[in-house]
């Protein structure tokens, strides 16, 4: 591939998915999380099974200073990245009513404000150099009411489209990947244990697959991925359900 690609939250989950999966088809990477020993390990790991580069930005992209620093990183033109996988989240529990409105808030902030941060960031270089891709990790709750969760990830969808119509003539494109329940450390952090979630089984999603639908989707510049016949057929039906059962479809799992 030859491109170095950017990924936040790439230290589990989705995130660190898309990283091998982008480091087998030869692209360096730049990882970036809080937490960064598992940066370390994943980036060893990567080196020494793909050959690639491999650079570890840790980072809590709640912290301006630390977002900034990132922000930074994806505007450099002199190292410049060709892929941006807009990817950190983390979940809060439904009742908004009940939950701490400063979690809320930080909770805003990462899935908006910080990729609607390093998207603007990309776009410069981007289309100064007339190519670039932009992967924005939402989730089939962007269709579906649920609660600030749900709201959060409408808006990046609803960007995302936009973006990929305005830019893509100019090269870049934008893309949402909206996965349903998938197989991560996603609830763990949340609290909950495997078979705790609320979910049937037929539900869930493998990361691999996941990511591995989602990229498709991306090298043909598609606005929105939605990943598995299953939910793109339930995201279907939400758009022609009565906002009363779409807000009760919202309030199962966690």
């Amino acid at each position: 591939m030859g491109k170095t690609a950017l990924i936040t939250g790439a230290s589990s989950g989705l995130g660190a998915e898309y990283a091998r999966q982008l480091a087998a088809k030869g692209a360096d990477l730049v990882l970036v999380a809080r937490d960064r020993a598992a940066l370390d390990e994943i980036a060893v790991r990567l080196r020494r099974t793909y050959g690639v580069e491999v650079e570890v930005l840790a980072a809590d992209l709640v912290k301006p200073r630390q977002r900034d620093r990132v922000v930074a990183r994806v505007a450099d033109a002199e190292r410049p990245i060709e892929i941006l996988v807009n990817n950190a989240g983390f979940g809060l529990p439904l009742a908004f009513e009940s939950n701490d409105i400063e979690d809320e808030v930080r909770h805003l902030r990462l899935h908006v404000e910080v990729p609607m941060r390093l998207t603007h960031a990309a776009l410069g270089a981007m289309l100064k150099r007339g190519h670039g891709r932009i992967v924005n990790v939402a989730s089939v709750a962007a269709f579906i009411p649920r609660s600030t969760y749900g709201a959060c990830k409408g808006w990046l969808v609803s960007f995302s489209r936009w973006a990929n119509g305005r830019y893509r003539t100019r090269g870049v494109t934008v893309t949402a990947v909206c996965p349903g329940y998938t197989h991560t450390s996603f609830h763990e952090r949340m609290g909950l244990g495997p078979g705790e979630e609320g979910v049937p089984g037929f539900m869930w999603l493998q990361a691999s697959d996941v990511v591995a639908q989602s990229l498709r989707d991306v090298a043909h510049g598609v606005p929105v991925s939605i990943p598995s016949l299953r939910y793109k057929i339930l995201v279907g039906l939400a758009r022609f359900a009565p906002a009363s059962l779409a807000a009760r479809i919202g309030e199962r799992g966690r």
